[in-house]
């Protein structure tokens, strides 16, 4: 029988969108007016808890935009980074690569300290590069790149940010929720995150946690009407209102998504499923033969990178479509320096989830003929 979710739907291994639970599918059921009381108390609820996950409760404000992760990676780029900053944007993946494209079109100054996809930035080299240009005002970072799925060292990066006196922004989307991130240890001027990814809501809302005095000085700099956090923020402090119509049905997932993220244990909680998920998914994978693209210290339990088998018989496009028609949606690759796929260890998955995508797995490789998994080698 194929696999499938609470709602009989297949089970999405991917970063996203995500399989989400049944209770939170159910909670845009509803209709609201968006002056209705019991709407702005939800919404209020939604971003008073964003804020306290980041460990900002005291000193940061949650600013929500609608769309996608990268709109607010958008606004944050573009509302925090001044047209006379710069930004040093660590790049080692897709991620880094769109905020240097936002910067192009936003026409902010910056730099792009880059490394593979297979490896982390260096935390000296970033020193090396503040040291060496002091036009550089803020640094960018992705703490999990979800090209292959490594962790970042952002609390070394925050740390010589904050050391060399410089503003930290950190694009933590796919990793919001699950991996530990506190404002109190990790000093940044903004971090943004989305509804979907590791609080397992639906797609429809991104949001930036923002240090509330750095946002005071964003004032003028957005551009764009729809990105700007500076009059979103004043709006919605004075009058509880989204300045324009609100993603409701998407607020109202959220804020029961969230309650659930509470009542499993917060982000150790839901980090410790993950990371059961992962080891599950890789340890398995690897006894098919399968290599992964990282090594486990840099691996986050997020989604996980696997080399294109060498078999000659082995083709993704039937692999995904035969996982598909038993009820999982994988990812392919996104990478540069290998032949890749991608699965992914979020949502509302289980250990008997990936224990089944296993033998999913076995069965098509099976079904294929495939009697060598190991990695392609370039020639």
């Amino acid at each position: 029988m194929p696999a499938a979710s609470e709602t009989g739907d297949p089970l999405l291994l991917t970063p996203g969108p995500l399989t989400t639970s049944k209770t939170v599918k159910t909670a845009m059921l509803h209709d609201w007016g968006s002056r209705d009381a019991t709407f702005i108390r939800m919404n209020a609820e939604m971003l008073e808890r964003i804020a306290a996950l980041a460990g900002g409760a005291d000193t940061h404000a949650a600013v929500p935009v609608q769309g996608s992760g990268t709109f607010a990676v958008e606004a944050m780029l573009t509302n925090f980074v001044p047209p006379g900053g710069k930004v040093l944007i660590l790049v080692n993946g897709s991620y880094g690569k769109r905020a240097v494209k936002i910067c192009q079109y936003a026409k902010r100054a910056y730099a792009a300290l880059e490394t593979p996809e297979d490896t982390p930035p260096d935390v000296g080299r970033v020193a090396a590069a503040l040291a060496a240009d002091p036009a550089i005002s803020h640094v960018f970072a992705v703490q999990c790149e979800t090209t292959s799925g490594i962790l970042n060292p952002v609390a070394e990066i925050g740390a010589a940010v904050a050391k060399a006196g410089r503003r930290f922004l950190l694009d933590a989307m796919s990793a919001f929720g699950a991996l530990p991130l506190d404002a109190r240890q990790t000093r940044f001027d903004a971090m943004a995150a989305s509804s979907n990814k590791c609080l397992e809501g639906v797609p429809g809302i991104g949001y930036v946690v923002c240090r509330t005095d750095a946002l005071e000085e964003t004032k003028g700099n957005a551009t764009s009407l729809s990105l700007d956090l500076h009059e979103q923020w004043t709006v919605m402090t004075a009058t509880k209102q989204w300045r324009f119509t609100p993603p409701l049905q998407v607020i109202a997932a959220l804020h029961r998504a969230i309650e659930e993220h509470a009542a499993e244990g917060g982000v150790a909680g839901r980090g410790a499923r993950y990371a059961t998920n992962c080891k599950i998914l890789v340890e398995g994978m690897r006894a098919l033969g399968f290599e992964t693209l990282l090594p486990d210290r840099l691996q986050a339990p997020i989604i996980v990178t696997f080399h294109m088998p060498r078999d000659p018989r082995f083709n993704f496009q039937n692999f995904y479509d035969s996982l598909k028609e038993r009820g999982y949606v994988i990812y392919p690759g996104k990478l540069t320096v290998a032949e890749s796929f991608r699965i992914g260890c979020i949502g509302r998955l289980s250990a008997d989830h990936m224990r089944g995508a296993l033998e999913a797995i076995r069965a098509v490789l099976s079904e294929m003929g495939v009697t060598d998994c190991g990695p392609r080698r370039a020639a």
